[in-house]
């Protein structure tokens, strides 16, 4: 053949829901038409792949021809016809649709590992996983490793546990392998539930085969026989390409009986949760495996020592059972030197929010904050001014723009008052409010606590009730030391991580941004004009041309003025919707 043309088209959630389905089936319509094979001598293939990280991009589509890639971008179905015609048929790329610089300035700063097949491999094809070394680890593992040699891999590669408490991972697993049982078990924990956080459910849809292979290794490890992968049923694609690639695997023998020839067995299956954010503790999720509510339990013994049904278990979160296969194949020393002395490799993230460039990132452990916000999210969108990054989820900390230069790892976070968490990074400019951010984030953890225990059921609770007074300009003296007391009750005393971490939010902010607390309490005055009660809309005699469209929309019929007249706000009637403010194209009306 004169040349091999490949059309990689991004079917990741962010793909699909841009229409990346539409798209891929349009070439494919477009190669059958054409029948390039016959008519140019050449072979053209176009195939789904996972996410490509710049989601904010989609539907990203991959043309190579011969090995020379070319990057399209907000691909449209519609757009095909004329990127076939110009660019497969008569090979000029169409300019105004390629990416710019942005795109390979997202890329350049970062180190891909766990997400070096997402976007480059059909996540539905074993045969393409196979073809980039997939399985050779499982293989290198089950036929020539000894448990001892595995786990004391993984412990000098100084993985920690990428779902958020960064345990050290080796370690976990030499102590379950150490106790005897007739029964042990490999749980991966898929629940993710972090607003803004879709790195696990990213790398379940686009390589689903790395997460089971590393489990699979765990196995072997831990001389486990058994493993669930844990994930929420409205994870509908995650589950279709998980579940898909099992299938594959007990065809192809890399699960079930005889592995490899040997006498090592390895079942596999999928567990689809019903959603709940407490789920994501370990021991609720081993409860709800079992079929009980998902609640947690005292942690009298590690999981690794009594978990699932009782048994020694090893429960570690996707993007961790991912490392595994590229530890033992590319050296545990390789993968410890990528990152910091006590956190060694990377670690994914997804960048969201008030961000230029949203999207899954992965970067060495070590790299600053500055670096992902500025170099890689290019910066914070419309020239507004960085405030903080919450980092953790609703179990995070937020982290303000003094400390730009904090260095991504669990020690240095955690002396800034946050926790990495899975890897979610809200990012936030200078029109958030930091109170109302706060409350946003602290209604989650109340909202889906168990209720098991008393600090975490009823301290969030009244944590919350205080911020909405505070927001509502109803806030009293006294306000921000009863937060901190209740925070620190609630983080000594609770049950569960949930629990634990819940005040950390509030915690982080009081100590960063107390001025703006204060200014809700005592001066009745939300700096970020955010908090609606705290809000005061006035028209600049100067500006206004009294052309009437804010009093057109106007619910409460709360402005006066006649036409080419300035106009002026009865704040006796006005709700404060901000409807007013939205209409007026003069800027005239300002909030304070």
């Amino acid at each position: 053949m004169d040349k091999e043309i490949v059309i990689k088209v991004c079917t990741g959630t962010g793909g699909v829901a841009s229409g990346g389905e539409k798209v891929l089936s349009a070439f494919q319509n477009a190669i059958s038409a054409t029948d390039i094979e016959a008519t140019f001598h050449e072979r053209c293939t176009a195939k789904k792949v996972g996410c490509r990280g710049f989601c904010s991009k989609d539907v990203l589509v991959d043309i190579l021809i011969n090995g020379e890639k070319t990057t399209y971008k907000h691909v449209k179905a519609d757009m095909v016809p004329r990127i076939f015609d110009e660019h497969i048929v008569k090979g000029n790329p169409v300019a105004e649709w390629t990416v710019e610089d942005d795109y390979y300035a997202f890329h350049e700063k970062q180190q891909k590992v766990v997400l070096s097949h997402c976007g480059e491999i059909d996540p539905e094809d074993i045969d393409a996983y196979i073809a980039v070394g997939g399985y050779d680890a499982a293989r290198k593992a089950i036929l020539s490793m000894s448990p001892t040699e595995i786990v004391d891999a993984i412990k000098e590669s100084n993985l920690r546990g990428r779902g958020g408490a960064g345990f050290p991972t080796g370690l976990k697993w030499e102590l379950c392998w150490r106790i005897k049982s007739d029964t042990k078990y490999v749980v991966c924990n898929g629940n993710e539930s972090d607003p803004g956080a879709f790195m696990d459910t990213s790398l379940m849809e686009g390589d689903p085969h790395s997460i089971i292979e590393g489990m699979i290794i765990c196995g072997k490890a831990t001389e486990s026989h058994h493993g669930y992968i844990y994930t929420k049923a409205e994870y509908s694609l995650s589950v279709k390409r998980l579940q898909k690639a099992i299938l594959q695997c007990y065809q192809k023998g890399f699960l079930g009986r005889r592995i490899f020839g040997t006498d090592f067995d390895f079942n596999l299956k999928v567990f689809q949760g019903a959603g709940a954010f407490v789920c994501g503790e370990a021991t609720a999720l081993m409860r709800s495996i079992e079929g009980k509510r998902g609640m947690p339990r005292a942690k009298m013994w590690r999981s690794a020592e009594k978990g699932l049904y009782d048994k020694p278990t090893v429960i570690n979160n996707v993007e961790t059972f991912a490392n595994i296969p590229k530890i033992l194949m590319k050296g545990a020393r390789w993968y410890r030197n990528l990152g910091t002395e006590m956190s060694g490799g990377t670690k994914v993230f997804s960048l969201s929010g008030k961000v230029m460039n949203t999207g899954l990132i992965e970067v060495p452990m070590g790299t600053t904050l500055r670096e992902i916000i500025f170099n890689i999210g290019g910066g914070i969108e419309g020239g507004k001014a960085f405030k903080g990054v919450q980092i953790g989820g609703p179990s995070g900390g937020c982290i303000p723009a003094g400390l730009l230069n904090t260095k991504i790892d669990y020690e240095t976070l955690a002396q800034a008052g946050s926790i990495m968490g899975s890897g979610g990074m809200v990012v936030l400019d200078e029109t958030d409010c930091m109170v109302n951010t706060t409350k946003f984030f602290l209604e989650i953890t109340q909202s889906e606590s168990c209720g098991k225990c008393t600090p975490c059921r009823i301290g969030t609770k009244r944590m919350l009730e205080i911020l909405d007074r505070i927001t509502r300009g109803k806030g009293r003296d006294g306000d921000i030391e009863l937060l901190e007391e209740l925070g620190r009750y609630i983080r000594a005393a609770s049950l569960c991580g949930l629990g634990m971490t819940a005040p950390n939010p509030v915690l982080s902010t009081l100590r960063y941004f107390r001025h703006e607390y204060e200014a809700h309490i005592r001066e009745k005055r939300c700096p970020a004009a955010v908090c609606r009660d705290l809000i005061t809309y006035t028209i600049s005699k100067k500006i206004c041309k009294g052309c009437g469209a804010c009093k057109k929309v106007c619910p409460a019929d709360a402005i006066r003025g006649t036409r080419k007249t300035p106009h002026k706000i009865d704040q006796s009637l006005c709700v404060k919707c901000g409807t007013c403010f939205d209409a007026c194209k003069f800027k005239s009306i300002m909030k304070v």
